[in-house]
């Protein structure tokens, strides 16, 4: 089979990167993969094996534009027979253009739940305000022309394809399930910086808003009132590594805050962290999730995706309400007060994490046979 993502990783195009290391095991199951993604400058044509990467350059206003025409000719040019969009807006919209008058079949991936009202929602009385994006109004239209005209679905969880299936009923094709993948291997701990915590939380991912960092500083300031000693760590990097150094600062955070910007070796700090904590509005499957329970540490997350599908809150996590940062304090506080929530809970997530990437199976051959599936829809 001759495949095409259009992507939005230029990660893509480091040879040492994870996402290079999951294209190549894709390429694997699949035969022939050809990838068009937006690009550094610095990034050029290359060939991995079967393996092939096609950086565009343009301005974000002409980006799918160029996208569109990058791909399209390269359905023509090698007989392209499938192409997958790695989410239904910039990139959905690229690969709806580009299969346009060819016999190339449209498959799109849907990794992130943007039919939950968070996805276009700033906050609420409760919580600090984030300004999320004016382009996720449009992002949703956008997705109504592209999941109808798509052949095949891929979806990251059970709640994601819950959402499409209520809105869009028979006008799409029924979503196939596949999880992320993730490698159960787990990595050595890796030493935190040095700190004067006598209890460390750490929190992994992108600063922007959907990620909602805010409510766990505002969290902190509750528990810090009564703990003193009671840190955290920030690891990634994104828009909002100002606007939330600032706020630190402004809470009075300065000393148990600690930016830790982007980590390759995030997963080896969590195993000498005491818990990990998420407050995301929203997500499609949340890896860090899987990775913090391999971790074996305590994990204070939000409602978000594969939460009450895969984890069970009170069994396996703390769940709380999104943008509650007084329910965040509440976990932080159960976590620090009963050791027997500190030793019962990370034991069960990680049964529960190792039982769910055994059941996932080989992703890659799953993902190859979904498109197979397109073709012959």
């Amino acid at each position: 089979m001759k495949a095409l993502f259009v992507s939005n990783d230029p990660a893509i195009f480091d040879a040492e990167s994870a996402v290079r290391s999951r294209m190549r095991a894709y390429t694997a199951a699949i035969g022939e993969l050809h990838i068009v993604s937006p690009a550094g400058r610095d990034a050029r044509e290359e060939q991995d094996g079967d393996l092939y990467l096609h950086p565009v350059h343009s301005w974000k206003l002409l980006r799918v534009r160029a996208l569109a025409e990058r791909a399209h000719a390269l359905i023509l040019e090698r007989g392209i027979e499938v192409v997958s969009a790695q989410d239904p807006f910039e990139q959905g919209l690229a690969a709806l253009r580009a299969v346009a008058g060819t016999n190339a079949k449209l498959h799109i991936q849907v990794h992130t739940d943007f039919l939950s009202p968070w996805f276009i929602r700033s906050g609420n009385w409760r919580s600090p305000s984030v300004r999320m994006p004016f382009l996720n109004r449009w992002r949703r239209r956008i997705a109504d022309d592209v999941l109808p005209a798509a052949k095949g679905i891929r979806v990251v969880s059970e709640r994601v394809k819950a959402s499409l299936v209520a809105k869009y009923g028979t006008r799409i094709p029924e979503p196939t399930v596949i999880p992320v993948m993730v490698d159960m291997n787990v990595p050595d701990p890796v030493l935190l910086p040095a700190h004067p915590f006598t209890f460390a939380l750490i929190t992994v991912g992108r600063l922007e808003p959907e990620k909602r960092v805010e409510d766990i500083l505002a969290a902190l300031k509750l528990v810090v009132v009564h703990y003193p000693m009671v840190g955290l760590f920030i690891s990634g990097e994104g828009s909002e590594r100002g606007k939330l150094e600032r706020m630190a600062r402004a809470l009075g955070l300065e000393r148990n805050v600690i930016f830790l910007g982007w980590r390759t070796d995030a997963s080896g700090l969590m195993r000498n962290a005491h818990a990990f904590i998420q407050a995301s509005a929203y997500e499609g499957y949340s890896r860090t999730l899987i990775e913090a329970a391999l971790a074996k540490i305590p994990i204070i997350t939000t409602d978000v995706g594969i939460v009450g599908e895969v984890f069970k809150g009170y069994e396996d996590i703390l769940s709380v309400p999104v943008a509650d940062p007084t329910a965040l304090s509440l976990g932080i506080v159960g976590i620090i007060e009963d050791t027997q929530v500190r030793l019962e809970l990370p034991r069960h997530a990680e049964e529960t994490a190792r039982a769910h990437l055994a059941a996932a199976g080989d992703i890659p051959s799953r993902i190859a046979a979904d498109l197979t599936r397109t073709l012959q829809s």
